[in-house]
């Protein structure tokens, strides 16, 4: 089988053959139809990511298909049954070996290529907003590089969340895309971010995706009790927080990482994927996917993302 691979340390990844893999007694394999890229996957290559598997490794961390073999413990799970599954990696392949535990099942009317666009991004926005920021309907929501795949989806969420939301994007075509997923206000990457929230009453809870000058201002405009949920790092600085101006504004930074809770509370990220699977069968959001590439094109989907030139998401089809 194909998959885009990291075959040691210091080696790029590339498309190569493998052999087929067989599942474990607890796991299963599936058909990969589709895979969502991610820009945690560029952080992989380069060995930066929090979480990066030990090498050899395949890459492709959110991915949906069809299972073609189950391991002898496996019961929840049966042959030919569509899934999705969070895998963290292997996703970027022709078939993949997960944990039965990490899938969940998905009804007919979702798509392989939705599937896929829906689980990090809207899994980690949903979570982050819900489980441990407790938006409130009617509080203010800055979401920063709203137009990228988890910006993108915390807009939605926000909105069905009951929110005001402020939408921060980098040109007129991204925040365009942000306001056709429910942003109230929106602001160019040019603008001067702070005075443009504090002149809309501040921001209750901050979504930041982008890190840097741009969380700095963020910080600045958030209002009195805020939470700020400084969610990554796209733009490649990590924000230093001055503990004194949590104290005076009497501030909350929450840390959110989704992948953690597939270590310790499992369930939280089952029923959140449940929430939004059912959320989606109601028409209440669609995962916005600028491109939709083959297996032999990856290496132009990353670069898509390390150029900023998608919106919302990228999707595999091997």
């Amino acid at each position: 089988m194909r998959a885009y691979h990291i075959s040691g340390s210091n080696q790029a990844a590339a498309l190569v053959e493998l052999p087929t893999p067989e599942p474990g007694p607890d796991q299963i394999r599936i058909d990969i139809k589709a895979c969502g890229l991610n820009f945690a996957d560029l952080l992989m290559q380069k060995g930066t990511y929090q979480d990066t598997p030990e090498v050899p490794f395949t890459l492709g961390m959110e991915v949906a298909g069809v299972v073609n073999a189950i391991g002898s413990n496996v019961h929840q799970v049966s042959i030919g049954d569509r899934i999705a599954v969070y895998s963290g990696q292997g996703g970027l392949a022709e078939q993949g070996v997960f944990d039965a535990n990490r899938s969940v099942p998905l009804p007919d009317a979702m798509s392989f290529e939705d599937a896929a666009a829906f689980q990090i991004a809207y899994g980690t926005s949903h979570m982050a907003l819900d489980h441990r920021a407790r938006l409130q309907p009617g509080e203010t929501l800055l979401v920063t590089g709203a137009a990228g795949g988890v910006g993108l989806s915390a807009v939605a969420i926000g909105k069905l969340l009951g929110a005001r939301v402020i939408a921060h994007a980098r040109g007129q075509d991204k925040l365009a895309v942000a306001k056709a997923a429910g942003a109230d206000h929106l602001i160019e990457d040019s603008e001067d971010l702070r005075a443009r929230v504090k002149e809309l009453g501040g921001a209750d809870v901050v979504y930041d995706a982008i890190g840097g000058d741009v969380f700095k201002a963020s910080f600045r405009a958030t209002n009195p009790e805020g939470r700020l949920l400084p969610i990554g790092f796209a733009g490649g600085d990590v924000p230093q927080i001055p503990a004194n101006h949590l104290l005076v504004k009497n501030l909350t930074v929450i840390g959110f990482y989704i992948g953690g809770y597939l270590n310790f509370r499992p369930e939280v990220v089952r029923n959140s994927f449940e929430t939004l699977i059912g959320w989606y069968l109601e028409g209440k959001f669609k995962p916005h996917i600028s491109h939709v590439l083959p297996l032999d094109r990856v290496a132009e989907g990353m670069q898509l993302l390390k150029d900023r030139k998608s919106t919302g998401k990228v999707v595999i089809t091997p």
